[in-house]
């Protein structure tokens, strides 16, 4: 007897900020989506949490407006070394400061309320045939769908399954993220780089400060524990060692997250539309990852859109074009921040660079501006 398999339009695996928006932006067209996400919402994420402005334009498109959330707005920027040099900046289009937990909550409700059916599951398998897919889950479901897209974040049990080249390479970088009450300027996001790493500072909703760095593993390991590694290696800067014992912890514990690769990725793989991270990961020290997952959700979005509605005529035609559109529209700001984040790596360079910075000061907003887009047209 022929198995009973339920059918939709679209499956995206993965309920982050790229597959959220995938899925409220084909909802708006009436297409059948199914979103299977591991976690339960809401939920804590290692995360920079600021977002640039170009995004606003696509999210009222999406009839979401994070200030209703209690996202904050920010338009300045300061950076410091790890000799504790500082330079600050204007931020060219400005951006605003919500948590993961908040906003990515408040997506899921609006999908929800499109129609979109959100499973909470692990996909297992995905396999391509008869331009069809039939994705299989950790709870044994199967589900078919037309199109696949892929938003599961930095590394997953799938990328291992599709032997995708990134996640052959060993990835050396760990991330830690806390929340902490303190004082902290609503208005400004602070990157202040240690030796071996670099940490984002801003406020989110509900005056709460995201404290969140990324450092090498291997010079993690050396020490005990988090509260070793900071106290020995991340006050060094006297910026954080003021934030950091200052304020008073929200979270019990900090979130970590490591194997986390910067490695160039392919955005289609096994004919899966890669989306947000899944697709490619911009350096933290460039401050604009929550952006481009946005804005590679409504890349991919129309995209489908056109495929369903014929104008593009085949699935090589379509995968094809997601390829040139998003290389157009971000492989640039990610050779960018590869290069940017490998100057600061280097002490006496960085040095060198602030100091070319303060007695240029017009020259930071520029550099901002090469890993940022301009507001995105509807």
């Amino acid at each position: 007897m022929k198995e009973n398999l339920k059918n939709f339009d679209i499956i995206i695996i993965g309920g982050g900020l790229a597959g959220l928006c995938n899925a409220i932006h084909l909802s708006k067209f009436d297409k059948k989506v199914l979103l299977i996400e591991k976690n339960n919402y809401p939920k804590h994420k290692v995360c920079g949490e600021y977002i640039s402005n170009e995004v606003l334009p696509y999210l009222e498109f999406l009839d979401i407006n994070p200030f209703n959330f209690g996202a904050v707005k920010i338009d300045r920027f300061e950076l410091s070394t790890t000799k504790g040099n500082l330079i600050s900046a204007k931020l060219p289009l400005g951006g605003f400061g919500i948590s993961r937990y908040k906003l990515d909550f408040e997506l899921s409700k609006k999908a929800i309320k499109n129609g979109v059916t959100i499973l909470k599951d692990i996909v297992l398998n995905v396999d391509f045939s008869n331009d069809s897919f039939l994705v299989q889950t950790k709870e044994n479901k199967k589900y078919t769908s037309k199109i696949t897209i892929g938003a599961f974040g930095k590394r997953s049990v799938l990328d291992v399954k599709m032997n995708r080249n990134f996640i052959q390479k060993k990835s050396p970088y760990l991330g830690v993220k806390i929340h902490v009450k303190g004082n902290f300027p609503e208005d400004l996001v602070a990157l202040h780089n240690f030796k071996g790493g670099y940490c984002g500072v801003s406020k989110v909703e509900n005056n709460a400060i995201n404290l969140c760095y990324i450092t090498n593993f291997l010079s993690f390991k050396k020490y005990k524990n988090i509260d070793d590694f900071q106290q020995k290696v991340v006050f060094q800067n006297h910026f954080l060692k003021e934030i950091f014992n200052g304020s008073e912890a929200i979270f019990e514990k900090p979130l970590t997250i490591s194997q986390i690769s910067f490695v160039t990725k392919n955005p289609v793989e096994n004919h899966i539309l890669m989306c947000g991270d899944s697709a490619g990961m911009i350096h933290p020290l460039c401050g604009n990852g929550m952006s481009m997952a946005i804005q590679s959700a409504q890349l991919s979005s129309l995209l489908i859109l056109n495929y369903f509605n014929g104008e593009l005529n085949s699935r090589n035609e379509l995968e094809k074009q997601y390829i040139r559109d998003w290389n157009r529209k971000f492989s640039f700001r990610l050779k960018t921040g590869h290069f940017i984040a490998m100057l600061f790596r280097k002490d006496k360079i960085a040095a060198v660079l602030l100091q070319v910075l303060k007695k240029l000061p017009f020259l930071l907003p520029i550099i901002i501006k090469q890993t940022h887009g301009k507001l995105m047209k509807i």
